[in-house]
């Protein structure tokens, strides 16, 4: 398996690969599901519903059935609070936040939208929901967070964030796609609705200044003082995202020097550098996406980019350029467990089974116990939010930490805090996040990591997701003894969906894709890219039997 790059990879966007906008929407509200089809059925991944209207995986169908699932689900369980919902800029967010509502507003649930019908980043909601929730035990809030996060244009997407803020437990998501499906085939005839205008200004709906009050809060995740006191520059590139307008008033409200560096929103995504396979992807951990920033690094002390719904974050150096996600996770928790004394000294820190081992390296030299859970950030909403979590990270450059005084900030990733964590890891460091990731690999050694795709059927999927210990056929691992297997996470013995395989100086591990046709494979070594290319054939060559 080879990871083909584009010849378009990291030029801009041609012409010829834009979506078309009016025939998606149309797509959107014309072509109809059909439930027998399993790729037209609502499947909730790691994170929501996806799909793409043109391929009947997203339409208007799809999410007035979820939405009434969700108001089914709320019943039956005695949810009775507001519900806090935001939409990203993708094109096909808009009209599924409006099918939303007259769903919401039909069944009678008090929902909350956003001031003026503002973007609203993913950790806006899930901070609204906690702020919300703070000291009560009855009439608590949830939310909807409608998003395809960094995936291409023509996508759209749709989650479900229940009472402690982060993104739906399975046990949820599977209730919720049940009932889908079963409205789906009744023909909707169980879903209640009325007309957007009467949804809109029905006694059920309210507007709530996600910006305004998450700007607010910030203060008490971000030691301000100490990136203003150090003259910190700053530039930001937010990818046209759902964070856009939520630069200006925090750069004004504590007086930074932070420069936007464009605040165009297009549905298209025309602005975009393409991503590694000719796709448009507003992934901000993709050198291809990147282009724009990475193009600007020597004007700033530190940059940044967020994905569409800013629950992701690329890190931009002097020193070093675009930073790997794992690189800047590893500063990040080693710089915030020895700046932030109020945390609870049994805090843990969380991670994915694919995220880089020289976090486990960090958290052993803290003296801090390790997390690790099965990919997907619902695994960390529990532990941050009762405090037990101090940070929870995975390796796509998604995270979330508490605020300052250890108690919860936001329990779904938040893109826009590790962002602005950079200026303040290099205003009290003396250094940027690159220096400071190379002294942390000189201490503690330099991993060389990769993680390649390929497509896979849904039966092949299945067939990788249940893999077994025992089908491993060897006992050695590029020229070492394999010293664990796994198919559960050490930290919650929660299924991982796939296998990992460890040994002194190097691990693999192989899974299929919760939301996409693909598969991945992850790899890392402590010893050199040799060691690293060793590690990603032999993990080729177990997939490929265990697909045979």
């Amino acid at each position: 398996m080879s990871q083909k790059i584009s010849p378009l990879a990291g030029k801009p966007a041609p012409a010829s690969i834009l979506v078309d906008i009016p025939r998606l929407l149309a797509a959107y509200t014309d072509l109809q599901p059909d439930p027998s089809v399993p790729a037209q059925r609502v499947a909730f991944g790691t994170s929501g519903h996806r799909g793409s209207s043109f391929e009947r995986s997203f339409n208007a169908w799809h999410i007035l059935a979820i939405s009434q699932a969700i108001c089914d689900y709320r019943k039956a369980k005695g949810i009775d609070g507001p519900l806090f919902i935001g939409a990203d800029t993708h094109a096909l967010s808009q009209p599924a936040f409006e099918n939303a509502l007259e769903v919401l507003a039909a069944n009678g649930v008090e929902t909350m939208v956003s001031t003026g019908g503002e973007f609203t980043p993913t950790p806006a909601v899930s901070h609204a929901i906690l702020v919300y929730n703070r000291g009560r035990t009855s009439g608590l809030a949830d939310g909807i967070v409608i998003t395809p996060s960094h995936n291409p244009p023509d996508n759209g997407g749709f989650k479900y964030n229940p009472s402690n803020g982060g993104p739906a437990d399975t046990d949820i998501t599977k209730w919720v796609e049940n009932r889908a499906n079963a409205l789906l085939e009744g023909g909707l005839r169980e879903v209640k609705r009325m007309p957007l205008a009467q949804a809109r200004t029905a006694a059920t709906t309210h507007e709530h200044d996600f910006l305004n009050h998450y700007v607010a809060d910030l203060a008490n995740v971000i030691d301000f003082d100490a990136i203003r006191g150090a003259g910190i520059r700053m530039g930001v590139d937010p990818l046209g995202g759902a964070g856009v307008h939520y630069w200006g008033p925090i750069a004004e409200r504590y007086r930074l020097d932070l420069t936007v560096v464009s605040d165009v929103v297009d549905p298209q995504f025309a602005f975009m550098s393409v991503d590694w396979d000719g796709k448009i992807r507003m992934d901000p951990s993709s050198k291809y996406a990147m282009q724009r920033l990475i193009g600007l690094k020597d004007r700033y002390d530190v940059a940044f980019a967020c994905d569409t719904d800013h629950d992701r974050h690329g890190i931009v150096t002097r020193s070093s350029g675009l930073l790997e996600p794992n690189h800047y996770l590893s500063v990040l928790i080693d710089y915030l467990f020895r700046h932030r004394p109020q945390w609870n000294a049994q805090a843990a820190v969380g991670k994915t089974v694919v995220s880089t081992a020289l976090i486990d390296r960090v958290a052993k030299r803290l003296g801090r116990q390790l997390y690790e859970v099965p990919v997907g950030f619902k695994w960390f909403a529990p532990g941050l939010f009762d405090g037990s979590l101090g940070f929870g990270c995975e390796e796509s450059a998604g995270a979330s930490l508490l605020r300052r005084d250890g108690t919860a900030w936001v329990t779904d990733k938040d893109g826009l805090v590790p962002a602005l964590l950079s200026a303040e890891i290099t205003a009290r460091e003396g250094k940027d996040p690159g220096e400071l990731y190379a002294r942390l690999t000189d201490e503690l050694g330099k991993p060389f990591a990769n993680r390649v795709e390929a497509a896979a059927t849904p039966a092949q999927k299945a067939k990788l997701s249940k893999l077994s210990p025992d089908q491993l056929k060897t006992d050695q691992l590029a020229g070492e003894k394999i010293e664990q297997v796994l198919d559960r996470a050490p930290g919650n013995g929660a299924a991982i969906g796939g296998i990992k395989a460890v040994a002194a100086s190097g691990w693999f591990a192989a899974r299929p894709s919760g939301t996409e046709a693909i598969y991945k494979i992850y790899a890392e070594s402590f010893r050199d890219e040799a060691h690293l290319q060793a590690l990603l054939s032999e993990a080729q060559s177990i997939v490929d039997a265990a697909l045979a």
